[in-house]
């Protein structure tokens, strides 16, 4: 077997195990973390007491569960001023009302419904004019940043390849940005295999277009 060949199978190995040992890394890393859960059932109940041995997953379904019974539960009248006398609590404690406060406002802007922040994937220039990476807008600038911004701004999110998760944010002007016809998915995708995986075309777009050219071949012959 020449040595090109053992190149090849060893680097064809790697492209199978190393995706999989990644996936079952992070996989392992999240039900290790949701299993902590059954730390708070007390110690009659935990499955070491009356199985005689730890089943991986279950704090999965009980957190789902405490989930679930939250929303449920902070969905009426009951719950609702819970949570607001929760809040008020607290609001009590120096530092950790400053640190509850801050990560309560951008879950309710990530997650809610309505909000904006990171459903567009953007064209910006970074970190100098000529170069051009992807972002994610976040909003629109607030307070005092305003009266300090001529013309209309936006609040950008730069993420870092190929952890999103650190990255900056700048305020850019709305003409300085190009908004993408890409998910913000596809966006990530792209940004986490630093551009090895290019995203594809709309599949959309490409039946839209087809209808057209069979409309007008359609009608090309209607009128001979």
């Amino acid at each position: 077997m020449s040595r090109k060949n053992l190149k090849r199978y060893f680097i064809t190995g790697l492209l199978i195990w190393v995706p999989l040992a990644i996936t079952l890394w992070v996989l392992n890393l999240l039900v290790s973390t949701m299993d902590q859960t059954l730390l708070l059932l007390p110690q009659q109940l935990q499955t070491e007491k009356w199985l005689g041995m730890h089943i991986p997953g279950l704090g999965v379904l009980l957190t789902l569960l405490i989930v679930f019974l939250t929303g449920l539960l902070a969905a009426n009248i009951i719950g609702q001023r819970l949570v607001v006398y929760w809040e008020r609590v607290l609001a009590r404690i120096p530092v950790v009302n400053s640190i509850y406060n801050g990560v309560k406002q951008v879950s309710d802007t990530l997650f809610s419904p309505t909000g904006q922040a990171f459903r567009k994937a953007l064209l910006v220039q970074w970190p100098r004019e000529g170069m051009w990476t992807i972002a994610f807008m976040t909003g629109v600038p607030g307070g005092d940043v305003v009266n300090h911004l001529p013309g209309d701004y936006v609040s950008v999110y730069v993420p870092t390849t190929p952890n999103p998760t650190g990255g900056y944010f700048v305020m850019v002007a709305r003409k300085d940005i190009i908004e993408l016809d890409m998910s913000v998915d596809a966006a990530l995708k792209y940004i986490i295999s630093m551009g090895v995986v290019a995203p594809s075309e709309r599949k959309v777009d490409a039946i839209s277009v087809g209808r057209r050219d069979d409309g007008r071949q359609q009608t090309q012959a209607a009128n001979q």
